[in-house]
Formats: C-alpha cells, sequence, structure tokens
C-alpha cells in the first residue's frame, strides 16, 4: 500500500488536520516541514502531490506511537527501520492504538475481513520465521478502515 494512502487513513482515524501530521512525524526527531506534509496528504491526481518516501513514513509511524502513548524517557529512541512494509504498518498501528488480538479481530470482522488467529498471528513474526506471512494491500486497507469505523 501507498505510504501516502496509510499517512492520509491515519489522518482521517485521528480527525487531525495537515499541520498535526507533520507535528507527529516531527516527534522522532525527523524536520519536515508543514508545507511537505501537505503534498503527502495530497491524492496521486491533485496538483502538488508528492510520494511519502520511506524514510518518513517510518518517523511518522514511530511519531504516531509517541503521540498516542507517550514517549518512554527510560529507552533510548529506537533507530528507524526501513523499508516499510504492510507487515511493519499494521504492528505501529497496534502498538500506537494499544490494540490486543482481539481488538485486531474485531476490527477486521467489523469490515466483513475475518482472518484467523494463526493468520493475524503470522503477519507480526519475523522474516525469515517458518510461519510469516505477508500482509497484503487489502487486509492493511480493510485494517485501516476497520480502525476509523471504530473511532479511535
Amino acid at each position: 500500500m501507498l505510504n501516502n494512502d496509510v499517512m492520509r487513513s491515519v489522518r482521517y482515524i485521528l480527525n487531525v488536520d495537515d499541520a498535526k501530521i507533520a507535528e507527529i512525524t516531527r516527534l522522532t526527531g525527523c524536520e519536515i516541514p508543514d508545507s511537505e506534509a501537505v503534498a503527502y496528504l495530497k491524492k496521486e491526481d491533485e496538483e502538488g502531490f508528492k510520494p511519502c518516501p520511506d524514510r518518513i513514513m517510518a518517523h511518522f509511524l514511530d511519531g504516531l506511537v509517541v503521540y498516542k502513548r507517550g514517549k518512554d524517557e527510560s529507552r533510548p529512541t529506537p533507530p528507524i527501520e526501513l523499508p516499510v512494509t504492510n507487515n511493519m504498518v499494521l504492528k505501529k498501528l497496534r502498538v500506537a492504538f494499544e490494540l490486543k488480538e482481539d481488538d485486531m479481530h474485531a476490527i477486521l470482522q467489523s469490515v466483513d475481513f475475518p482472518v484467523s488467529k494463526p493468520e493475524l498471528n503470522a503477519l507480526f513474526r519475523k522474516v525469515g520465521h517458518s510461519n510469516y506471512r505477508v500482509c497484503g494491500d487489502q487486509l492493511l486497507r480493510n485494517f485501516l478502515k476497520g480502525l476509523a469505523l471504530r473511532g479511535k
């Protein structure tokens, strides 16, 4: 899924403006002007659209965790993980919104996209694990839709 689509979905879920998205991204030390965030949040066919690079998306996702849960002063800021994958986006959203396995099942069920427990667990395994499964665009899109319906 495009980083820009994920960013737009999260902005909708949080019900915040473009400047707040830039502010969330800056929470991890990534300096991004508000105007650049606006360009990332535009649709592909709109004038001024700019594709969101993985580095910015990684900072945004880490910033989202800090924004929703607060900064853990007892631990150093972890380095950003690249490249950004759908699995990573799903993990960061789970952490930011403090979702348990049952919550995630309920969210996916609410958009008629049921996923079994083993399937869901496989999305959170490390790459290379025998049960690892790649998170497809359809699953992530439905999860974001369900999260928006939940009103978080």
